[in-house]
């Protein structure tokens, strides 16, 4: 069967599908021992730029789960460094970003991404392609609100306070940021697209923080502009805590919406325009729970995205680096054969 016809891709165009699919966000990564192994020593920047260790931790979770997607090995700070951010990525910490933005000059820094600056993405979705055959690859990026987050604020923060005063103070430095980060964003991702990933997901990690009307004003038409871009693949939108935004969300241009663990998905469809495919949404932390519970969530979640004009398995965030792989190998197969049945009855 070829790719296009995956039960990934059919369900994010709202096609029929023979069970849901599933993938996690974060499935390769820090559960696996494997991955631990070949990270070994090897800085997390530095493994997001070599082209051998991007495959075989793109692959890791292939072989151990009967996923239908993978999703590019990469981190959202990569397209940054990549046009010249002096940044890295602290053990424990995040990205830490050496230089802040503060002011217009600081922008100026900024510069759009061309392939050229990324040659070790187009190489590793090349022979990723070539291996996983009829598997579509996810392309991913984070979005412009929770890149800006990191470059105004430093390094993670709990209340993006700083990011929130020069939205709402200096509106002309906000957009001007926002801009750049656009173009470096889709710079970036249609790259991965180009060089062979099926489908995009942009990450916006933070943009919960954000109320909705300061979303529609200061973060939304970066989004949409992302989108319109990438129109011809499928395009994912997720973000953490945007149980008020999934509305605004879906009109920004995705095709599917991701939800978070803290919204049903049924009540997830009523909120999202139609037209658009779910993605979630099983609480990760469940996973650290015995098998009979995750199991009775895991129905609970396939059940309500019965709701959704289409739907695709996956957590409400990231795996947790505590999860044992034998329960996300349960999972994976447990949602395909619950999903048969539930269709059948």
């Amino acid at each position: 069967m070829p790719a296009e016809e995956s039960a990934f891709l059919r369900a994010c165009r709202r096609e029929p599908v023979p069970h849901t699919p599933v993938w996690f966000m974060r499935q390769a990564g820090r559960s696996l021992p494997e991955y631990l192994r070949v990270r070994e020593g090897i800085p997390m920047l530095e493994a997001c730029a070599t082209p051998d260790l991007i495959v075989e931790i793109t692959l890791q979770p292939v072989r151990r789960y009967a996923i239908d997607a993978a999703i590019f090995f990469s981190d959202i700070v990569v397209p940054l460094r990549a046009v010249g951010v002096d940044l890295d990525i602290k053990p424990g910490v995040g990205p830490v970003i050496a230089d802040p933005i503060r002011e217009k000059a600081d922008i100026s820094r900024l510069r759009a991404l061309t392939p050229d600056d990324v040659p070790y993405v187009t190489e590793a979705i090349g022979n990723l392609v070539g291996e996983l055959g009829d598997i579509p690859l996810i392309g991913f990026a984070g979005a412009p609100f929770t890149l800006a987050s990191y470059l105004i604020e430093g390094g993670p923060s709990k209340n993006h306070d700083r990011t929130k005063v020069m939205m709402y103070a200096e509106p002309q430095l906000w957009h001007a940021l926002m801009e750049a980060l656009t173009e470096i964003t889709i710079g970036f991702l249609r790259t991965q697209v180009a060089a062979g990933a099926r489908a995009v997901q942009l990450f916006d990690s933070w943009v919960g923080a954000v109320a909705p009307d300061d979303y529609r004003r200061y973060v939304m038409p970066y989004s949409e502009r992302i989108f319109a871009a990438l129109a011809d693949v499928p395009r994912i939108h997720f973000g953490v805590g945007t149980g008020e935004l999934l509305g605004l969300m879906g009109e920004a241009g995705a095709d599917v919406v991701g939800v978070d663990w803290r919204v049903p998905l049924d009540q997830a469809a009523r909120r999202v325009p139609s037209g658009k495919a779910l993605q979630g949404n099983l609480d990760p932390a469940l996973l650290l729970a015995p098998w009979e519970v995750v199991e009775e969530r895991a129905r609970d979640v396939l059940k309500r995205g019965r709701a959704a004009e289409g739907h695709i398995f996956n957590l409400g965030h990231g795996v947790l680096p505590s999860t044992n792989p034998d329960q996300l190998a349960r999972l994976a197969d447990f949602v395909h054969a619950e999903s048969e049945r539930l269709a059948e009855g």
